[in-house]
Parts: structure tokens; sequence; C-alpha cells
């Protein structure tokens, strides 16, 4: 590998905050539930592209954090911007079930090629300049940067319905290509894969590697299948929400701040667990547990400010155990295939996002 030094890697890792916080920032991509809500679309058919969304997250997933591992994180980081852009530009021209459901599938690919990637990056990067130990916190705040950019996107949830959805996907498709350009500014980690010539060796590797790390690791199975629950709840509740609200008696005003109250939740779950940490991850995730089941109570009370409440607080249970998985899992995977196997984690997310995004879209109509 070639070495990084400290103020090299540190240099990384502000490029990829910075990445995260522009990447946040698309206002109709934060607020889709609420957009396509206004344009006459049912909860029961939002829930369908959800689902849709995830089979196709499901499907690339893996494959997509491979790539990274084979050809590069820097170039699958660049790849993930330019499909989000084509992505906005499908929404801005969507005009039908399907049409949607095809950009879907296409901002999928673009979460999947960022998802593990990042990460993956961000570890190496920082193992390359020999302080890997600082990983929970980039972990943390990185967490946090998104929570608070993204939730300063749906504050503008209601510019974004005032703009309309055409408009509002336009902004996302201005801030993709600055995306572009900053990851197009990210340095490359070598590994030992990367020095293999053959690509088909490379993938042949990987798809072996990770399926046996996986294979003889009943304990990271687990905390995967766990946090994914955690999860998808949580999302589930806040995406719901946002098309809930306004049923409930919230203006187009309130909206934009009530789901960045919700989304202040998440910043603050991120960065609680630097500072109080319990010995053993069972009790993080009983923690998360409570929260998550808390939130989808208060969704169904009927009262906005307690559905708010529960927002905030299933959201900050969701990013609590979040950040301690994310560690958790970096210290324990080989860097060859690090990518490879962070994506496995999404792809158990994607799974469980499936089943429960149909579920939870009836229940919200009752």
């Amino acid at each position: 590998m070639n070495k990084f030094s400290i103020k090299t890697a540190k240099r990384q890792i502000g490029k990829l905050y910075l990445l995260d916080s522009v990447g946040s920032l698309m206002i109709a991509g934060a607020s889709w539930v609420a957009l396509l809500a206004a344009r006459g679309f049912t909860t029961a058919e939002i829930g369908l592209f959800e689902s849709i969304f995830h089979v196709a997250s499901m499907i690339f997933e893996v494959p997509s954090g491979a790539v990274a591992d084979v050809f590069g994180r820097k170039k699958t980081m660049i790849a993930s911007s330019v499909v989000s852009v084509l992505a906005a530009l499908m929404m801005i021209f969507s005009n039908s079930f399907l049409f949607i459901a095809v950009a879907m599938v296409v901002s999928a690919l673009s979460y999947n090629l960022a998802s593990g990637t990042r990460e993956a990056l961000a570890y190496d990067s920082l193992k390359e300049a020999g302080i890997e130990g600082e990983y929970d916190k980039f972990a943390s705040n990185d967490l946090v940067i998104y929570q608070v950019t993204s939730s300063l996107a749906k504050i503008l949830a209601g510019a974004a319905l005032a703009l309309g959805y055409r408009k509002a996907y336009a902004v996302d498709v201005l801030v993709g290509l600055i995306a572009i350009g900053i990851a197009a500014s990210l340095r490359e980690v070598r590994t030992e894969l990367s020095e293999e010539k053959s690509v088909k060796k490379r993938f042949a590797e990987v798809a072996r590697e990770s399926f046996l790390f996986l294979k003889n690791n009943s304990r990271v199975r687990l905390i995967i299948i766990f946090n994914a629950a955690i999860g998808a709840v949580s999302i589930l509740v806040l995406f719901f929400l946002q098309a809930r609200l306004p049923e409930m008696g919230i203006s187009n005003v309130f909206l934009g701040p009530a789901l960045f109250a919700m989304g202040v939740g998440a910043a603050v779950g991120a960065k609680t667990v630097e500072y109080i940490k319990p010995s053993r991850y069972r009790y993080i995730g009983v923690i998360s547990l409570l929260c998550v089941c808390f939130a989808f109570a208060m969704a169904f009370s009927g009262n906005i400010i307690l559905a708010v409440i529960g927002g905030f607080v299933g959201a900050f249970g969701d990013n609590y155990i979040e950040v301690r998985t994310d560690v958790m899992l970096n210290n324990m995977i080989p860097s060859e295939q690090r990518a490879t196997l962070m994506s496995v984690n999404s792809f158990v997310f994607s799974v469980v996002m499936i089943i429960l995004s149909p579920i939870f879209g009836a229940l919200f109509m009752l």
C-alpha cells in the first residue's frame, strides 16, 4: 500500500465530510415522500416505491461493494454522484408510476455505490496513517453531519413543495454536480487486491473471502441483522410521518421544522455514543429497541407533538446503535473485503426494508 501521512489522511476525512454534507442537501431527495404525496400518490403506492428502491438496493448492494474493492473506492464514489444526478433528472421527467419506479432503481444504484465504499475509504485512509483508532470519531461525526445537513434539507420541505417536484429536483441536479467535483478530489487507497491485474480474479477472491468470513463469524451475522431491524423501523416511521403529519393537521410551514427536529434526534444519538459507551453491545441494543418501539407507538397517537417527539427518540436510538455497529464491524473486517462486507450490512437492511415497507404503508393508511 502507499502510506498516507496523518495530514493526508485527515484531509481525506475532511473531503468525505464535505461530500456527505453536499450530498445530503438534496432538497427533493430529502422530501421525496411529501413530493409524491403532493402529486396524488397514496401511502400504499409510496410504500411500493420504497420497496422497489430496496429490491434494487438488495440486488446492487454486494456487487457494488465488490466493484469498490476491485476498481477502487474513489472511482466508485465519483460514479455514485454521477448516478445520483441521473436519478434526479429522471424524476424531473417522470410522469407515471412505472417511470418513477425506474428512477427509484437508479437512485438505489447511486446509494449502493457509496454504501460501504465511503466507510471503507475512511477506515483504510486512517489505517494507512496509523490512526485507525480515530475511526469511531469519523463514524460519529459523519452521521452527525449527514443528519444535520439532511435535516436542513427537510426544513426546506415546504420550499420543495412550493417549488414543485420538477424545480426541486433541478436543485438536486446542481447539488449532485458539486458532489462529483468533490469526489474527484479524493485520493485512492491501494490494497493488495488492487495489485492483482485480472479483474475476474479480483472479483473471485473478494466473493470467496467475504463468504468464508461471514460463514465463520456468527457474531457478525447477528449484529448485522439486529442493526438492520432497528434501522428499518426507525426510518420507515420517519418516512411515513412526512405524509401523515399533514394529514394530522400540520401546515407546510411547520412540516420542515418538524422533520428537522426529528433528524436532530439522529445527530444526538450519533454523538452521544462517543460519551456514553456501555461495555456490552447488548445494552446499546436494548436502549435502541425501546427507542424505536416508542417512536412507532407515538406515530399512531394522533397527536402531532407526540409523533414528532417519538420520531426524535426513534432516530436517536437508530443512530446510537448505528455508530457502534459501524465501528465494531470495521474493526473485525479485513481491508481487502471491507467495502464488500460493509455492503452486506446494507444488503441485509434492504431485505428488511423490502419486507416492512408495504406493511408500514398499509398501517399508515389506517
